[in-house]
């Protein structure tokens, strides 16, 4: 298994890659949130392990990039922030599991083996109505009639959307959660994105799949 560790420290580093390598991983290190985010959207990891506190930045800029890139990828979530609120935010931001430091060996290595059975026995198909989107291949389909290769970005946009089925999802949710939280949010970079998934997926003189909901934002639902 391929395995991206993002670590600053170097004894930390050096303990889990040894240790991973010596359970017949192929690991790799990162140090920075930048070789972090080139790495993780670049190649094809099984799994990130990644600190939340680095020297150029925070480790959830490393995971809404991967998020936004790899959708499919485990990422446990290493850090010595143990508060209730720290794991709760970053759970919701899309990581698969939280290991508090100082940890044992053992422990790790067992987090590794559910994350990656987890991740296998989950569908890689989001359904809501007639419209799916294959989280493998990036393929939206509605029923037999319509079926399109999204772009990364518009494919991003509408898994969270479809993740988050019957909710309202206002532009600021969008944007932090699809662009990062350092997009402008003046922008209209969200409508934007909407019209062209709508352009694509759409039916003539039936509602469109992504429905405006006035003052509030946007939803998916069935």
């Amino acid at each position: 298994m391929r395995i991206l560790v993002v670590e600053d420290e170097d004894s930390i580093a050096s303990f889990m890659v040894k240790g991973l390598t010596a359970e017949g991983h192929s690991v790799e290190r990162a140090a920075t949130v930048a070789e972090a985010v080139a790495l993780g959207t670049t190649y094809d990891y099984d799994l990130v392990l990644l600190d939340l506190i680095l020297p150029d930045g925070r480790g959830i800029e490393v995971l809404k990039a991967i998020r936004i890139g790899k959708p499919e990828v485990p990422v446990i979530v290493v850090s010595a922030l143990g508060e209730v609120d720290d794991k709760v935010d970053l759970l919701d931001a899309g990581a698969d599991d939280y290991l508090v430091k100082p940890f044992a060996f053992a422990e790790l290595a067992a987090r590794v083996r559910a994350a990656v059975r987890q991740s296998g026995s989950s569908s890689r198909v989001l359904s809501v109505g007639d419209l799916a989107l294959d989280t493998k291949t990036r393929v939206a389909a509605r029923g037999d009639d319509v079926s399109v290769d999204l772009p990364s970005r518009e494919f991003a946009l509408l898994e969270y959307l479809m993740r988050h089925e019957g909710q309202v999802l206002t532009r600021q949710q969008i944007l932090d959660s699809v662009w990062g939280i350092a997009f402008d949010a003046g922008s209209n970079v969200v409508d934007v994105y909407i019209s062209y998934l709508r352009r694509k997926l759409d039916r003539d003189g039936e509602p469109s799949v992504i429905e405006t909901v006035r003052g509030a934002g946007y939803r998916v639902r069935a």
